[in-house]
């Protein structure tokens, strides 16, 4: 009977962890759209100082604003971009950057105060006390990683630096990668696990695929590469465009020429598309028990694809933008759940 009692009781307070778990994957769901609409809006560069604790706290009074808007002033964007700024257009980008940020410091919360409370508790397995906890300081280096990014746009740029937002972006889907799978971990926990399997490992590759693209993305982002060529199949008029390596040395061209840039986020997303469409076909075929997650990822890849070019040729709208942003991240989550499955489920190593 104390045995049940125990099981019980574990069963249970992996449930509530597990839940807390999700609901924090689902508030970086959230962080990522809001940061996508501050780099669509062109907010990310109002605020110019990082106060984790006393930014917290709104400008109240006129004096606060102008105090805010002089500091602004003082940077490129303003000076070169925005110098017929208003106080009011000024508010509307500060809100979004501050709302940005806002979102992080509840994020931050949301996973303290019930990770405190669970471990006081006793709910939190001790295998998973380091995990958790390692995820708790990435949270706050991501938060680090925000300011060293709108830092790079404080003085001789007028936006970020594009390495440094793949960055910021790469480091919140590896979060919410490691927030999730914790989460599935204790909501579907697993009754088989196949240590080795070719399709596991492809499973593996497949997530690391979806987030270089997503880190692809990125760098398409943060040069507005995507406002540039917005003709397709072609690119500037041609399936294979000249001009790919025109920067020296060459390497640049990968993360600094336009042209190069969107190309390469293309090519990875045909890549990506020929990919999962082999690997369902290949559960199907075999009449794997994750033919259906498979299925699912095929037809989010396809989407995310079809929005992708919708996207492109309307030369980035702001609601597009970012629904294509979160399509990334829809299909990050379901690439990582397929895996999850595909570890776990019996005979799913079947298919080749």
């Amino acid at each position: 009977m104390d045995i049940m009692s125990s099981q019980n009781h574990a069963s249970r307070a992996d449930r509530l962890v597990g839940v807390w778990l999700l609901s924090v994957a689902a508030l970086i769901i959230l962080m990522v759209l809001v940061g996508g609409l501050t780099r669509l809006t062109d907010s990310g560069l109002s605020i110019t100082e990082w106060r984790p604790v006393t930014g917290a706290l709104p400008p109240l009074s006129l004096a606060d604003w102008m105090s805010e808007f002089d500091k602004y002033k003082a940077i490129p964007e303003y000076q070169l971009i925005n110098k017929d700024f208003s106080l009011e257009e000024f508010k509307y980008i500060y809100w979004w950057e501050w709302g940005h940020r806002q979102l992080g410091r509840v994020i931050g919360l949301v996973f303290f105060i019930p990770f405190v409370f669970f471990l006081l508790r006793g709910f939190i397995a001790k295998q998973n006390i380091l995990p958790l906890t390692g995820i708790f300081f990435l949270g706050g280096l991501q938060g680090f990683m925000g300011w060293y990014m709108v830092q790079s746009g404080l003085t001789d740029r007028v936006d970020v630096s594009q390495y440094r937002l793949a960055m910021h972006l790469g480091l919140a889907l590896i979060i919410f990668c490691l927030v999730f799978w914790q989460a599935l971990r204790l909501l579907q926990p697993a009754q088989f696990i196949a240590r080795s399997s070719k399709q596991i490992y492809f499973g593996y590759f497949l997530i690391f695929m979806v987030f270089m693209q997503s880190l692809l993305g990125a760098l398409v982002a943060g040069l507005n590469a995507g406002k540039t060529y917005t003709d397709w199949p072609y690119m500037d008029g041609d399936l294979i465009p000249s001009g790919l390596v025109e920067m020296q040395p060459t390497m640049n061209n990968f993360f600094e020429n336009h042209l190069t840039v969107q190309f390469d986020h293309r090519i990875g997303a045909y890549l990506l598309l020929i990919l999962v469409v082999l690997h369902f076909w290949s559960q199907f075929k075999h009449n794997a028990p994750t033919r259906l997650t498979a299925g699912l990822l095929m037809l989010g890849v396809v989407g995310q694809a079809i929005l992708g070019i919708i996207t492109l040729m309307q030369a980035v709208p702001m609601h597009l933008g970012a629904l294509h942003q979160l399509g990334a991240v829809f299909v990050l989550a379901v690439t990582v759940y397929h895996v999850y499955k595909l570890r776990h489920t019996p005979y799913a190593n079947q298919a080749v």
